[in-house]
């Protein structure tokens, strides 16, 4: 997908080393964005990809620690990236775990650890980049969020609660920021080819799950990818507070 609207822009993208967010990484190079690639842990094989796209795409691309389990890393990376600009056009929130638990055995603890990460860290992450783009009048927040957060999710008690806050946050977020020309909308994927998702889902479940699918297959993550791209772009300049459902026609 080519949007010549996003040359040039600055891009925060979160948990970008792998499945949507090393898609949408790839996508927004190819649009010729400059990046901030925000990442808990930064691999060998990962700065050679995004050294390739580097040199294939012209762009600049910062490789930025963050660990969203600790809010102290979130003002770190946030310091980091204010180092350099201020001038922030977007801001993907898409780094998360899944994690598999029924509710009567999810204890307080693995609650406030999933939602911290999922949920907590995402949105002071938002609070303090949001302010920068307030003063400049002008900005894209897009949330990484599931179906899990509306339909629920059998033994995903802790990951479903904080897809469904996320979802529902980022509603009242549209209306706060809108005054200042931001625009702030979630993305909900279904099954999804992430090794996130194949190491958390049994095969049987998968099986299953594609039937009820109407086109009989899970998404490739560049298809979220793409989905990220038309909000970010001003092809979608009058969408706001939407949460864009891709789930291949779940029935």
């Amino acid at each position: 997908m080519f949007l010549n609207s996003l040359k040039k822009k600055n891009v925060i993208i979160t948990g970008c080393n792998k499945g949507i967010g090393k898609a949408s990484l790839e996508g927004f190079s190819k649009n010729g964005a400059n990046i901030f690639a925000c990442v808990r842990s930064e691999t060998k094989e990962f700065r050679k990809f995004v050294s390739e796209l580097k040199k294939k795409y012209k762009i600049d691309i910062r490789i930025i620690k963050l660990d969203l389990s600790k809010i102290s890393s979130v003002s770190n990376c946030i310091n980091e990236i204010y180092k350099i600009t201020k001038n922030i056009d977007i801001l993907v929130n898409n780094a998360g775990i899944l994690f598999n638990s029924l509710f009567q055995m999810t204890s307080e603890k693995k609650l406030k650890e999933i939602f911290q990460i999922n949920y907590f860290s995402q949105i002071y992450l938002t609070q303090m980049i949001s302010r920068a783009m307030a003063k400049n009048k002008k900005g894209n927040i897009i949330f990484i969020s599931s179906t899990s957060g509306i339909n629920g999710d059998h033994g995903r008690f802790a990951y479903s609660s904080t897809k469904a806050s996320i979802i529902n946050s980022m509603k009242t977020i549209s209306k706060e920021l809108s005054a200042y020309n931001i625009r702030v909308n979630a993305i909900s994927p279904g099954l999804t080819k992430t090794d996130l998702m194949l190491s958390n889902t049994k095969d049987q479940i998968i099986e299953a799950e594609v039937k009820k699918i109407s086109l009989k297959r899970i998404a490739k993550t560049e298809e979220i990818a793409n989905t990220v791209l038309f909000l970010a772009s001003d092809k979608s300049s009058y969408i706001n507070g939407q949460n864009i459902i891709v789930d291949g026609g779940y029935l």
